[in-house]
């Protein structure tokens, strides 16, 4: 195997997506279009999506990730919303589409028209994570694009092996796909059950945050490949372990809790930035496949794919929101209230992706009956530019359609508020366990070490309400920020004497190391993390 074009791909997308970072245009964008821009090239390789690498490999990691980040509580007050789309829209398109492409594309039989529409029927998980996270839309809106991004893959290839098996001769009927469906939701989800609290056991007692992060990275794989072990799911299985260790991750130790959010921090850009320069490179290899198909009516036929899929999702979500609300007043007492303008943005955030491409590209070339798969090179045709059409049409116009419709934005003053109240209950607690502690013989401390912890939890207190407060006339920053700034100040300062005694060899470097990370332990906790996602 020849590494240098693997590098050569890693290291590309890193620095695009790098750039893309210091811009207005969405990473994925940007990606997507150099790599439709380098598929012509001369000399650049042919990169070709292998369903092996990718379905197992690189999907597995980015719906854990998802996972863990996603909130197991609003994904369950949400659960009926999450289902209708996840579940129900992916079947509904895929029959939609199915049967828009057999009445389209002469000759295309109805089995192989329904694989067409299970692979173009999912959005994309980690387009939609990064729609939701860089245009801070609504939460609910980002809780139901997450909640439909981390299960509609399961529904959408196991409804592709279905009419897979149909296509190629090898299901005996639509019943019994319909059995084979359910036993691989129902499967993915148990074994994610089955797995999940001994894995998170073996987290909690590792007591070693490098196995911890360690037994993190393998997790996805594990639970991915157990599920397929018995034709279930691995899919939901992944989904199932992530959201349980999510919402149990305040119960491993703080080196472990920083080390994986920095670990996993850095896979997911690495993984989500080859994924979408590889979706740009398939052009070159999917339009040598379409041989004698002309260029004219294969575009023809992509058009009307790609109108209809972005059709159907609004046929859809529009009934899918009103109706039940229409017919049940319990739904409308124990839901809030929603908008027109939140159905358009959900209905346009439905960019596919390499999920789509890699199910495509895993159809075989021949039946069981030893005949060419029918079309295979039209759909694979159809499905690039259904996920590059909703990449760069929709992606590029959701953050206008967003300021257009003008929803309302997070309220970052109630947000700041309820934090700072979550922290002085907190704080307070804390000082009443410290009185409590003092009291006791054994933990008595002199008059500065105890004056110092009731500092910090002063500090932790106040930190919040700080920036609720006004702000300096000059600088324009609130005392808050004032005094992280200064706090980098002299931490800085402090770190240019440890490397100058280093240098003047007064300390050896291990012992600068030491300091250094006692440092950066202090800074880290004078700096507030800043949202760089997007």
């Amino acid at each position: 195997m020849d590494v240098l074009p693997l590098v050569a791909l890693v290291a590309a997308s890193t620095v695009i997506a790098g750039a893309a970072r210091r811009t207005p245009v969405a990473a994925p964008l940007l990606l997507v279009t150099a790599g439709l821009l380098a598929s012509f090239v001369p000399g650049v390789p042919d990169y070709v999506l292998d369903p092996q690498v990718v379905l197992p490999l690189l999907l597995p990691p980015l719906l854990h990730l998802a996972a863990l980040d996603a909130s197991y509580l609003d994904l369950r007050a949400n659960a009926r919303s999450v289902a209708l789309l996840s579940v129900g829209y992916v079947l509904f398109a895929t029959v939609a589409v199915g049967l828009l492409a057999h009445l389209l594309v002469p000759g295309l039989p109805l089995t192989a028209a329904l694989v067409l529409g299970a692979v173009v029927a999912p959005p994309d998980a980690v387009g939609a994570t990064a729609v939701a996270r860089r245009l801070r839309l609504p939460h609910r809106i980002t809780t139901i694009l997450q909640g439909e991004s981390l299960v509609n893959d399961a529904t959408a290839i196991t409804a592709y092996r279905v009419a897979l098996g149909a296509a190629v001769g090898a299901s005996a009927g639509w019943a019994e796909g319909a059995g084979e469906f359910a036993l691989a939701a129902l499967g993915g989800v148990g074994v994610g059950l089955l797995l999940m609290v001994p894995l998170h056991w073996l987290r909690i007692h590792l007591r070693d945050a490098l196995l911890q992060n360690t037994l993190s990275l393998l997790i996805p794989f594990v639970a991915y490949a157990a599920a397929e072990q018995v034709h279930a799911s691995g899919v939901l299985a992944v989904v199932v372990v992530g959201l349980y260790l999510g919402h149990r991750r305040w119960q491993v130790d703080f080196a472990t809790r920083l080390q994986e959010e920095a670990v996993w921090k850095m896979v997911a850009f690495v993984l989500e930035s080859t994924v979408f320069l590889l979706i740009g490179l398939q052009l070159t290899y999917v339009l040598r496949g379409l041989g004698h198909l002309g260029a004219g009516r294969a575009l023809g036929y992509a058009a009307v794919v790609f109108v209809c899929v972005v059709a159907v999702r609004y046929v859809w979500v529009f009934p899918a929101t009103f109706l039940p609300r229409a017919l049940s007043a319990r739904i409308r007492a124990r839901e809030p209230e929603v908008t027109w303008k939140g159905v358009v943005i959900v209905g346009w955030a439905g960019m596919r992706g390499v999920v789509s491409l890699a199910i495509a590209f895993s159809i075989p070339l021949v039946t069981l009956a030893g005949d060419p798969f029918p079309a295979r090179n039209l759909i694979l045709f159809l499905t690039f530019t259904t996920v590059i059409g909703t990449l760069v049409v929709q992606g590029l116009t959701l953050p206008a359609l967003i300021r257009a419709l003008r929803l309302p934005q997070p309220d970052a003053q109630a947000e700041t508020l309820a934090e700072a109240q979550a922290q002085n209950q907190a704080s307070g607690a804390a000082d009443d366990r410290l009185d409590e502690l003092l009291q006791d013989r054994r933990n008595a401390l002199p008059e500065p070490l105890e004056q110092r912890l009731r500092t910090v939890l002063e500090r932790r207190r106040n930190s919040v309400w700080e920036r609720l407060g006004s702000v300096n006339e000059i600088t324009g920053e609130t005392a808050d920020t004032t005094y992280r700034r200064l706090a980098g100040e002299l931490i800085e300062t402090e770190r240019t004497v440890f490397v100058r005694l280093r240098d003047e060899r007064r300390i050896d470097d291990e012992m600068m190391r030491t300091l250094l990370r006692r440092l950066d332990l202090e800074e880290a906790a004078a700096y507030r993390e800043e949202d760089e996602d997007g």
